[in-house]
Parts: structure tokens; C-alpha cells; sequence
């Protein structure tokens, strides 16, 4: 097969979908590996260590046009929409639950959309978006702790305190990779954690292996409310497999947070969990809304590109390998949870929290 490597456009996205070691694996199996001129760079890989790999370089134009599969970070931006075509597999991150041009753009093209966020293991977990949740969760809060400060707008707590002086108050919506991650760093940094769930089994789990550091509630209305009002900074670190996220908190409960309290919402390319939220990017990272600092950046792992990308090779390289060497139908025959990352063929939706987001018909059924 003749897999492509193209490099992201994506504002200020410097990761890129295989490192040299990943394309060496391809090679040896057989597989043609075409890589977009500097498609490495932002991560500290040169056109030379990609060349001594096996890959071939290429213009963009070239990557795309001669490609079997493309494997990239993100989603297609509207200058990509062009390439798309019948008889190609696109794996990557899609996110289409929040995008309704993309689903569109996508179905018009009858490309095959394979989807790193949807493909699932056999128990159940995503594989390929751990490690990405991992990066975005450790650097939430980081962020955090930066926009705290008061020249970056923050009230000006710092995470851990002192002696004598309460240490910063994080709130975390979500106990799965994110916010066990973000809880991680926090409660390492000194600071004051809350974090809800609605599985309270997860919840006790946490409780076991953090030996108790934290405040653990079960998420409904009145809890997120009532922690809003003490908090310094909240996390939203919410998913729902493939779907638009929930709504946890509203424009109204913005109201209840201290005036330079901070908002980092990981789950903004899913939607987000908070309404006053919308998608920012690096070089525009935060907005102010009722006097609270949003962050929205949707490629948060993109700041760190070179930990990022050895990270994400490191779990999907294996699934590119079996839709190289099987073909996409046997892969998908072979693997149910490989199949499960299918979200759009032939023009068609393939996946049922796509098609509800939207509310377009699904493949085989009646929406």
C-alpha cells in the first residue's frame, strides 16, 4: 500500500503522524511511505532521517494524489477538502460531532474516514486517544497554573500556596484520562482538587490510587454549581465516544465563579463542556467571558509536538500497519474495534453519534 504523510496546516500544529521510526516499520513491511517535505520539522524531524527511514518526499499535491491512505494528527482543514476522494482512507483524528461543515465536507467526498478518537480496544478503552488525553490532561494544568497568574489574567493564586495561605481550588469534570491526569499534576503542584464523575465506581477507583487526596462528588447540576462558586479554575475533561459533549455548565453558572477564575475546557473539540466555550488556538489561546478566563485551544498537545508525536506512533502505529498490510475491509473484519473507528464511506455516516449529532441518516438505517 502507499501510505502519505502529509504536513499539518492546522494552526500552530507541529506534530505529525509518524516519526522515522514509524515509516521504518512501514518499509519493512512492504508499504510505500510518501512524506510532505518538513512534515517532521515542528517536531524536530528532518527530510534526511525521514529519507534514511525508507520514505519518499514529496510536494503536498504529490502526497495526497498518489496516497492509498493518509495518516495524519488532525482533522482536514477546508484547504485539504479538495483531496479527499472515493477510494481514500483517511485515519486521523476527526472529531466530526463538533463540526458539521467537516461531516459535510467529508460525505460529499465519499471518502473513507477512519477515526483515531472512535477505534476501540477489546475492553472497551480508546486506545489511540490515551495518549493524546494523556498530553492534554498534564498540560491542562499547566495552563492552568500560567493563567492564574495575575499579567495573564488570572486572580492571582498560585497552584500550591504557602504556608498559611490556601492553595489554589481546581475543580476537574471528568475522571477519565484527562482528568485523572490534570488531577495528577495538580495535586503534585500543592493544589486543592474536586473532581466529579457520574461513574462512581471510577470515582471510588481514583479515590484508591490517589490514596484519598482529593474531593470526589458525583456530578449533577447542583454539585458543579456549588463547587463552581470556590473555584480558582475549572478543567473539563468530559467524553462521550465520538459524540458532541455534554453541557455541564451553563451561561448562568458562569455567574457563580470568582472574577479571574480560569476555564481550560479539553473537551472543546468535542464541543465542549461548557456553553460560553468556543475553539481557540495557540497563537489567540483565551477569551474573557463575565470576567473568567476561557482557554479553548483544541490542539493543546500540538504545543508539545515532539512528546506528542512519539506518543501517538506509539498507539496507532500498529493499527496503520493492519489496514496496510489487510486492506481496510479485512482490518475492519479482522479487528471490531478497529471497525468501530469508521465513521463515514462512500458518502454515507457510519457512526451513530455522527448521525445523531447532525441528525443525518445513518448506513443501513432511517435517522
Amino acid at each position: 500500500m502507499i501510505i502519505g504523510i502529509p504536513k499539518e496546516i492546522k494552526n500552530n500544529e507541529y506534530r505529525v503522524a509518524l516519526p522515522p521510526s514509524g515509516v521504518r516499520e512501514l518499509v519493512k513491511h512492504g508499504h510505500s511511505v510518501l512524506v510532505e517535505y518538513n512534515a517532521g520539522e515542528g517536531s524536530g524531524f528532518s527530510d534526511a532521517e525521514y529519507v534514511q527511514a525508507g520514505a519518499q518526499l514529496f510536494h503536498t499535491d504529490d502526497v495526497w494524489h498518489r496516497a492509498n491512505m493518509v495518516v495524519k494528527v488532525k482533522e482536514p482543514q477546508p484547504q485539504e477538502y479538495g483531496y479527499l476522494r472515493p477510494d481514500l482512507v483517511l485515519f486521523t483524528y476527526l472529531h466530526l460531532a463538533a463540526s458539521e461543515p467537516l461531516t459535510l465536507a467529508m460525505l460529499d467526498s465519499g471518502v473513507i474516514g477512519l477515526a483515531y478518537e472512535t477505534v476501540e480496544s477489546r475492553d472497551g478503552h480508546l486506545p489511540l486517544l490515551q495518549p493524546m488525553s494523556e498530553v492534554a490532561g498534564r498540560m491542562a494544568t499547566q495552563v492552568v497554573a500560567h493563567y492564574l497568574q495575575k499579567p495573564e489574567g488570572g486572580r492571582g493564586v498560585l497552584m500550591g500556596g504557602i504556608p498559611g495561605v490556601r492553595p489554589a481550588r481546581i475543580v476537574i469534570l471528568g475522571g477519565g484520562t484527562v482528568g485523572t491526569n490534570s488531577a495528577q499534576v495538580a495535586l503534585g503542584m500543592g493544589a486543592e482538587v474536586t473532581l466529579l464523575d457520574v461513574n462512581t465506581e471510577r470515582l471510588r477507583y481514583l479515590d484508591e490510587v490517589m490514596h484519598g487526596r482529593f474531593v470526589s462528588l458525583y456530578s449533577n447540576e447542583q454539585n458543579v454549581a456549588e463547587c463552581l462558586e470556590a473555584a480558582d479554575a475549572v478543567i473539563g475533561a468530559v467524553l462521550l465516544p465520538g459524540a458532541r459533549a455534554p453541557r455541564l455548565v451553563s451561561r448562568e453558572m458562569l455567574s457563580l465563579m470568582p472574577r479571574g477564575s480560569v476555564i481550560v475546557d479539553v473537551a472543546v473539540d468535542q464541543g465542549g463542556c461548557v456553553e460560553t466555550t468556543h475553539a481557540t488556538t495557540h497563537s489567540d489561546p483565551t477569551y474573557v467571558v463575565d470576567g473568567v478566563l476561557h482557554y479553548g485551544v483544541a490542539n493543546m498537545p500540538g504545543a508539545v509536538p515532539r512528546t506528542s508525536s512519539f506518543g501517538l506512533a506509539n498507539a496507532t502505529l500498529r493499527y496503520i500497519l493492519k489496514v496496510a498490510d489487510l486492506g481496510v475491509d479485512e482490518a475492519m473484519a479482522s479487528d471490531p474495534g478497529l471497525a468501530k473507528g469508521l465513521n463515514l464511506r462512500d458518502g454515507q455516516v457510519t457512526y451513530p453519534a455522527v448521525a445523531e449529532a447532525f441528525g443525518l441518516e445513518l448506513a443501513g438505517m432511517r435517522a
